[in-house]
């Protein structure tokens, strides 16, 4: 029956991303439906977001349909299966035709404007963050995104197995759990290396080889500069440095390399060099700097907790917008790398207490706004297990000023865990991607699982009361409340995919 679900949202969204002769690519992260397309104006926006699975849409360098944790890796194949079947049987059918918008009406605002609004601000911003440097800080997400769940699996392992080992409880089983909690991690390097170069151009397997030097036990064997290199010394940023290049090792060698001879000079080049340059230079490098991460991570928590947690907390909806957050993924894996958790991921997951506390505020200033309201009902499930999408780009950014209040809130959930990391019970996360409560199987710490969890539990709660109550008495003006506090019109309610000026849709994103 789920099957049938999934491959049914499936396809419900085919043709209206413009059929499979509009998609270039498939892919998924934890959350979104990511699809390369020929024809962005073939894609039938508003009726997409009325599918009932699809929580939203975002517009980036692909078209990202946001369904959810779970969900999107089940809907995917399904999509992928799809495609293949409708090629196979026409190879030559026409794309759908989008549905041409209608002009804007007089009525009162509706999620549905409000999400045009969004639109129009995610198409500006993502102008803006096509920078080199926002455009690399991409492709190195690229690279650590596909390893999300195996970190989330092991790093809910690791937790059980603390659990079994604290309460002495099935003694026989711990060593079993442990090897499968530590496997993926102490070898997380290769990964990162095959995804350096299938992201940057280069042959994966070259990135995996090079990048496996430095997990291999015989580097102990080495002496660098007077110093004896240990097994694992740089990393995953170590990792990502080798195999990046490598694959410009690789390019290289093909622009001189004879054809007849490229299968055997290439590759064996590419891995000495690089493995040279990796062993004598990089390592030693990389290694001095996730120890420089690790240490002030530590430091910055443990001085300062209280403001830090309240300057990340607060930035980390406008870091998001700009897309510089993606720089903190590789830092996040350092940390787990070496202390077993990342001190920084429960600090950033009060970014979107405060997105819930200002979306609750929001629903009772607005009481009637049925649209709108509407639209946050059925996205505040996803806000609370940490998926923010929905309410960032389909109510709060749109508005305003509930933008800004939600950050206060974060800022204060942001505080309230920092304090704590100050006053010396340090916690994190072992894995990296999801927050809110999907975050609490993954939590550990130096207070143990109790006041972890009520640490966290107690940010979360400080994010929400903070953002409400910033949202309810200083996220709205006088004006903004005669313009949107009104009932939108009886049509807004017809189906998106007719003529009407405003068709509904939940949930809006943009």
């Amino acid at each position: 029956m789920s099957t049938d679900k999934n491959r049914a949202t499936a396809a419900a969204i085919l043709p209206l991303v413009g059929g499979p002769d509009n998609i270039t690519s498939i892919a998924h992260c934890m959350t979104r439906l990511r699809i390369g397309l020929h024809d962005r104006a073939l894609v039938q926006d508003e009726a997409l977001k009325a599918l009932p699975a699809v929580m939203g849409v975002v517009e980036d360098d692909t078209y990202q349909i946001v369904l959810g944790p779970g969900t999107v890796a089940r809907v995917t194949p399904e999509l992928e299966a799809l495609v293949a079947e409708e090629r196979a049987a026409a190879p030559a059918a026409t794309p759908a035709t989008a549905t041409t918008p209608g002009p804007d009406s007089p009525h009162a605002v509706t999620a549905d404007e409000l999400a045009a609004q969004g639109a129009a601000l995610k198409q500006a911003q993502k102008a803006k963050n096509s920078t080199p440097l926002k455009l690399f800080l991409r492709r190195v997400a690229n690279i650590f995104v596909p390893l999300i769940p195996a970190l989330i699996g092991c790093g809910i392992i690791a937790g059980l197995n603390g659990l079994l080992t604290n309460f002495g409880w099935l003694p026989a089983i711990v060593p079993a759990l442990a090897a499968m909690a530590s496997g993926f991690m102490s070898l997380i390097a290769v990964f990162v290396g095959y995804n350096t170069a299938k992201e940057f151009g280069g042959t994966p397997i070259l990135g995996g080889a090079v990048a496996a030097i430095i997990v291999f036990p015989g580097v102990a064997k080495i002496d660098v500069f007077g110093q004896q290199l240990s097994p694992g010394q740089g990393g995953v940023l170590g990792a990502l440095a080798a195999a990046l290049l490598a694959v410009y090792v690789e390019k290289w060698c093909r622009t001189w390399v004879p054809e007849a001879l490229d299968v055997l000079v290439t590759p064996t080049l590419t891995v000495l060099v690089s493995g040279l340059v990796t062993i004598f230079g990089l390592m030693f490098l990389a290694g001095e700097a996730s120890h420089a991460i690790g240490t002030f991570a530590t430091w910055l928590l443990a001085t300062g907790g209280a403001f830090a947690g309240l300057v990340l907390g607060g930035l980390f909806l406008p870091l998001v917008m700009l897309g510089l957050h993606q720089a903190l993924i590789p830092i996040h894996t350092t940390l787990i790398e070496q202390t077993g958790y990342t001190v920084l991921l429960p600090i950033l997951a009060m970014a979107g207490a405060g997105q819930v506390g200002a979306a609750i505020a929001v629903y009772y200033r607005l009481p009637r706004n049925g649209s709108l309201r509407r639209t946050i009902k059925s996205a505040l499930p996803a806000g609370f297990l940490g998926v923010g999408e929905p309410l960032i780009y389909g109510v709060s950014l749109p508005l305003g000023r509930p933008f800004v209040t939600a950050c206060v809130g974060g800022a204060a959930g942001g505080a309230f865990i920092g304090l704590f990391n100050q006053l010396g019970v340090a916690f994190g996360s072992t894995a990296i991607g999801p927050s809110g409560w999907a975050l609490f199987p993954l939590l550990n710490g130096k207070g143990g699982l109790g006041m972890t969890i009520a640490i966290y539990a107690g940010g979360l709660a400080v994010g929400y009361a903070v953002g409400f109550l910033a949202t309810y008495f200083f996220g709205f003006t006088k004006q903004m409340l005669v313009d949107l506090n009104t009932d939108p019109e009886p049509a807004a309610v017809t189906s998106p995919d007719t003529a009407a000026p405003a068709p509904a849709k939940e949930p809006a994103l943009s």
